[in-house]
């Protein structure tokens, strides 16, 4: 009887068993999961942070995300290993590429199509109608009439960022103009602190060079010089001012300040070593991942004399001709997919310090300084005061923006450089670069 009993349990627990079987083959996806690589320069604490959610959002879906990051805030090194990759026939599955590059890879013939993503999703109807615009203006989104890349982040570049603890025992008043600058630099220094914290990277000497040529210059004659490369623009005697006044930020930074990573340059700022910073607000994703509070341990305000004035940085994810299978592809799509829809824009943006490009994104849980920048941009865009970075290439050829940046950090290393020279000398190798 036992026997009966026991292998009557035995039965009914091989139909069970078979039974979750079947279950569990009927509950499985539809497709494979399939492998993404997004190649990026998103390395800093608060990059990493921002990263982490489009990672989780495609394992999610079931996929796996192969991490292809390349350290360096100007995207030198990246650029380098994605020529690399793409010449030896194994490109990743999208990379962070902007302004021109974009559409020479497409001449190349190695970028794929998003169309049938775009019009799931209906990309032509999501974006704020400012960076719709930006994006048809510079030809950042498609190639030959093919969505080919996808917008993800907009940052605001001409911000100063002030510890306030230094400027109170300094006895320093935030400036509004560079005269005021300097007049809180001198101060802050003879205090006994660094009045600008920053990194002797040629790209972190051009993102100041650029604050300073747009408060010299001012929005049109800025982007006369660095979007039309007018040469006799960038020869002229305001050029001129701008090197001066250039030179002059020299005197306010550290000596120790060569080969410093920006994000180090930031942590100077959060740990009462240094004053100021002049920086892209990616820098307020390395204070929101200490957990530091706008408005209270650090201010964020325009580049002194920038005011109503927008320089912008906006980050793209190109995508690759694949010669991987279904699933890789499939992925690769889905990536597409992600980085439009509100939560992702919400939360990436939450984390990376820039503000979402997406309409309708809920704002709460903003800080003051993200407020600020989206107030600032849409206030811009109808002042025609929106300026793209050409220290962050969106508007210019890599060629063009390397003949940029080496000129001006040439200059800021050299104390014995002219001012007059250098603008000559910027003006022959934009012309020679284009």
């Amino acid at each position: 009887m036992l026997n009966v009993i026991v292998g009557s349990k035995v039965k009914m627990n091989i139909k069970l068993w078979s039974l979750y079987a079947l279950l569990l083959l009927v509950c499985q996806p539809t497709f494979a999961a399939g492998t993404v690589e997004v190649l990026h320069w998103w390395t800093s604490k608060g990059e990493s942070k921002a990263v982490q959610v489009l990672k989780d959002k495609m394992e999610a879906k079931g996929h796996h995300w192969k991490d292809f990051a390349i350290a360096g805030g100007g995207g030198q090194s990246a650029m380098t290993v994605l020529k690399m990759r793409a010449i030896s026939g194994n490109p990743p599955t999208a990379a962070q590429l902007k302004g021109q590059d974009i559409q020479e890879w497409g001449r190349l013939g190695f970028l794929t199509s998003l169309n049938k993503v775009a019009e799931q999703e209906h990309w032509e109807n999501v974006l704020l109608p400012e960076v719709e615009q930006i994006v048809n203006d510079l030809q950042l989104i498609k190639y030959d009439g093919q969505y080919v890349a996808v917008p993800v982040t907009l940052h605001r570049v001409n911000w100063l960022w002030i510890n306030p603890h230094i400027f109170k025992l300094a006895g320093a008043k935030v400036p509004t103009t560079l005269a005021e600058f300097y007049v809180a630099a001198d101060k802050i220094k003879a205090a006994g602190y660094i009045p600008l914290a920053h990194g002797g990277e040629s790209w972190q000497d051009a993102t100041l060079f650029e604050a300073v040529a747009l408060s010299v210059l001012g929005a049109q004659d800025y982007a006369k010089a660095f979007v039309d490369l007018d040469l006799t623009e960038l020869s002229s005697d305001k050029m001129v001012e701008v090197f001066r006044q250039f030179k002059k930020m020299r005197q306010y930074i550290d000596p120790n300040a060569k080969g410093r990573r920006w994000n180090q340059a930031t942590e100077m700022l959060m740990h009462d070593q240094a004053a100021m910073q002049i920086m892209g607000d990616w820098a307020k994703g390395e204070f929101t991942s200490e957990h530091k509070v706008a408005g209270k341990d650090y201010l964020c305000v325009p580049v002194p004399g920038t005011q109503g004035m927008f320089s912008y940085n906006l980050d793209t994810i190109t995508f690759f001709k694949l010669k991987s299978n279904d699933e890789d592809e499939r992925a690769q799509q889905d990536l597409a997919q992600i980085l439009l829809t509100k939560p992702f824009q919400r939360e990436f943006s939450l984390y990376k310090g820039s503000i979402p490009i997406r309409k309708n994104v809920s704002l709460k849980g903003f800080d003051t300084c993200s407020l600020a920048s989206m107030k600032a941009f849409k206030f811009a865009a109808k002042n025609n005061a929106l300026v793209p970075s050409f220290s962050h290439n969106l508007a210019t050829s890599s060629d063009v923006q390397s003949a940029i940046i080496d000129v001006v950090s040439r200059f800021f290393d050299d104390p014995s450089a002219d001012p007059k020279m250098a603008a000559v000398r910027l003006s022959r190798a934009v012309k020679s670069a284009m």
